[in-house]
């Protein structure tokens, strides 16, 4: 009988190097569970953890979701990253009114962002090592700092300084780490670096830095990601790739029509993903995870993203959990 050879873990694969992460929801934890359990020792809640999930009312707070991937956590001995506390998306209109509908003043929404931080990192002390405490403040726009946003708009810009204050008090231990996409595109880039800097010169208490990661076949190019690593390296703060993904298609690829990636796409896939871990074992003195933000192709958010109708394939495993071409060029790296 001809045996089965088993695939070598991701986790092992890189054990030498840093934390190897997906971010899971409670429908994948059963439908991936294999893939998760064998090759990943940490894990990221896609949604499950945002405020308008775990807080929807003002006076209602809803742990059911969250609470089960903790439990998946510890019941297979995963470590586990918190996301996200404070982000101008997915956060309930509430937050920002006073009970008229009127707007919130200062002080009163500062109160109910420390009372959200505080019901939450008390609830999963111990449990979560790291914290997306920040999520996205940055902005895209050219020649504007801080993004718009009712968090900024009320408080002010020092909103982003209170949350990482309200999230040490609330829990010692963990990880604090600000978190942001097209991380290495160069002005943003220097906007985020400031954004740190500032922050560390202000003695805001800040551990890190979340570097998403949600690149394509071509961008950005591997000098720009070594710039960048090296920038953000020189603050002192560690580095975590938070939501790492490889898009088959590039920007102005707007493509419907394909069933499955070609072959050449799956080759170009598995050399991007060579040339990223390459550089990313190169920077493991600063770079303590890489987080997936998925662990197979039969569920990511780049499906209907941002093209309706189109299908993509961005991660190591295939629809069927079978390792894709990218996987096996990992395993050249050891």
């Amino acid at each position: 009988m001809r045996m089965t050879r088993k695939l070598k873990e991701l986790k092992s694969l890189f054990k030498d190097d840093f934390l190897i992460g997906a971010a899971v929801t409670p429908k994948t934890i059963d439908s991936q569970k294999e893939l998760i359990v064998q090759h990943f020792n940490s894990i990221t809640a896609e949604n499950e953890m945002k405020f308008e999930r775990v807080h929807p009312l003002e006076n209602q707070y809803s742990f059911e979701e969250a609470d089960k991937l903790i439990e998946f956590a510890n019941n297979h001995k995963l470590q586990m990253r918190g996301h996200t506390l404070v982000w101008h998306n997915q956060t309930p209109p509430w937050m920002f009114e006073q009970s008229d509908g009127s707007e919130l003043e200062r002080e009163a929404l500062l109160s109910r962002m420390k009372a959200h931080i505080d019901t939450v990192l008390n609830r999963y002390y111990g449990k979560i090592y790291a914290w997306d405490v920040v999520n996205e403040a940055i902005s895209d726009s050219d020649g504007q700092f801080l993004r718009d946003s009712k968090w900024r708009d009320i408080i002010g810009d020092d909103f982003i300084e209170k949350a990482f204050t309200y999230a040490r008090a609330a829990d010692p231990n963990a990880l604090l780490f600000y978190n942001d996409y097209n991380e290495f595109v160069p002005e943003k880039r220097d906007k985020i670096y400031q954004l740190m800097k500032s922050m560390i010169d202000k003695g805001v208490p800040i551990d890190g830095i979340g570097l998403q990661g949600h690149w394509n076949l071509e961008y950005p190019s591997i000098d720009l990601m070594k710039e960048g690593i090296e920038k953000y390296a020189s603050l002192g703060l560690q580095l975590h790739i938070t939501e790492l993904d490889v898009s088959m298609f590039l920007h102005e690829d707007k493509r419907t029509d394909l069933q499955a990636p070609t072959k050449e796409m799956l080759e170009l896939q598995a050399i991007r993903y060579k040339e990223i871990f390459s550089l990313l074992k190169e920077y493991r003195k600063h770079i303590t995870s890489v987080t997936f933000w998925g662990v197979a192709d039969d569920y990511t958010w780049l499906d209907n993203f941002p093209v309706r109708g189109r299908k993509n394939w961005p991660f190591l495993f295939d629809q069927f959990h079978k390792p894709k071409q990218s996987y096996h060029e990992l395993l050249k790296l050891n």
